[in-house]
This record gives C-alpha cells, sequence and structure tokens, in this order.
C-alpha cells in the first residue's frame, strides 16, 4: 500500500463532513464555494484513501436515488491523532501513580499479548522464520513499510520504515517495549530493539535472532 496522502482541497471537504450529518454533493458544493466537478472528484479520491465513505438513499416514488457521503474514522485520525502526544504519555503517568513501576510492567505485558493475540489468530506457521514473514506480510498489508535484513549468522534486523506510534511516544518509550514484546511473543524467539525513530533513529529496527 502507498502513503497516502490529502490535498489541501480534500482536507477541506474532509472537515465539512466531520461530525456532521451526511451530506449530499449539492450541499458540499454550498458550503465549499466550488464547482459540482471539483467536489465530486474530490470525494472520489477521499474515498480511494478510505477517508470518506458514500451510501446510497433511495427516495420515495420514482425519484432518483441520491448519494450521501460522511466522513470515516480514518478521517478523524487525520485530523485528531495529533493530540495523542499528550494523551498517551498522561495516561502512562496515570498508571504509574495508581500502581508503581509494577503496573506499569503489567500493563505492558497484556497489552502486547493482546496485540500478540490479534496476530497470531492470522498466522499459522510454526517456525519462527515462518511466522516472520507471515507477520511481515501482514504488517504490510496494513500499510507498514518494512524491510528484513539477514546477516551471515542468520540474525534478522527488521526494520520498521514508518512508525505507527510516531504521534504516541512517551519519555519512557513504553510504547515501543509494548511493540518490542508483541513481536517477541507472535514470532516466538529473543527480540532486541536496536534503533527508534523517537531515539533519532532513521527507522524502529529489531534484531530478531530465529534460528
Amino acid at each position: 500500500m502507498s502513503e497516502i496522502t490529502i490535498t489541501a482541497a480534500g482536507l477541506r471537504i474532509v472537515k465539512l463532513l466531520v461530525g456532521n450529518p451526511p451530506q449530499t454533493v449539492a450541499q458540499l458544493v454550498r458550503q465549499a464555494g466550488v464547482t459540482r466537478t471539483a467536489v465530486t472528484e474530490q470525494l472520489d479520491e477521499l474515498m480511494k484513501a478510505d477517508f470518506v465513505e458514500r451510501k446510497t438513499e433511495r427516495t420515495p416514488g420514482r425519484g432518483r436515488p441520491r448519494h450521501l457521503y460522511r466522513a470515516t474514522d480514518s478521517a478523524l485520525s487525520l485530523l485528531f491523532a495529533g493530540n495523542q502526544h499528550l494523551l498517551v504519555p498522561a495516561l502512562w503517568q496515570t498508571i504509574r501513580e495508581i500502581g508503581g513501576d509494577e503496573l506499569v510492567e503489567k500493563v505492558i505485558a497484556r497489552t502486547s499479548h493482546t496485540m500478540a493475540k490479534y496476530y497470531d489468530e492470522r498466522i499459522t506457521a510454526k517456525n519462527p522464520r515462518e511466522r516472520l514473514n507471515q507477520l511481515i506480510d501482514l504488517l504490510s498489508a496494513e500499510g507498514r513499510l518494512v524491510d528484513v535484513l539477514e546477516d551471515d549468522g542468520g540474525v534478522l534486523t527488521l526494520h520498521k520504515r514508518s512508525c505507527p506510534f510516531i504521534s504516541m511516544a512517551d519519555p519512557q518509550l513504553y510504547v515501543c517495549r509494548v511493540d518490542e514484546e508483541m513481536l517477541c511473543e507472535v514470532v516466538g524467539r529473543p527480540v532486541r530493539r536496536i534503533s527508534c525513530r523517537h531515539e533519532g533513529g532513521h527507522c524502529c529496527s529489531f534484531e530478531i535472532d530465529v534460528r
């Protein structure tokens, strides 16, 4: 999956749809102050990117059905994911204040296990190397940019070039630990994080010994 981008015109349409009842093209034309052609072109692109969805509503009698457009959850993430850099550290701080480091460790372990279970249910391989390959296929299908290199000794380095948690960083990198422990549980072999975007690395890299 290629990286999704959105134009300024498309973003304006998304903002008109978010939090409002489904809109027709005519309604969007009036609000945006542009031509019908411009609106329909933007809607087509936004639907391809999964930022907008369309449903058909039949009118009484023999009138032509009309199309209604609404913003998707992906559109909400596009507009408002930026506040995660405030929310996520606050959540971890609250967990630590309530239960100390012991509770933090329990939350990391439980969250990692929950994420690992999601992928486990979609992986059929038993061999660690094959499990890693299937996991990479799943991550790629989600739009992640993932590369794997192998050294002469059979140790693999997994490079996650697109970090899904880039806006969720916390000072202690708890989110990164969740990702690391999830990989370990899914692959079934030791995993060591050797580079992290949140620490200035070009990407998030993990060393995995599948021998």
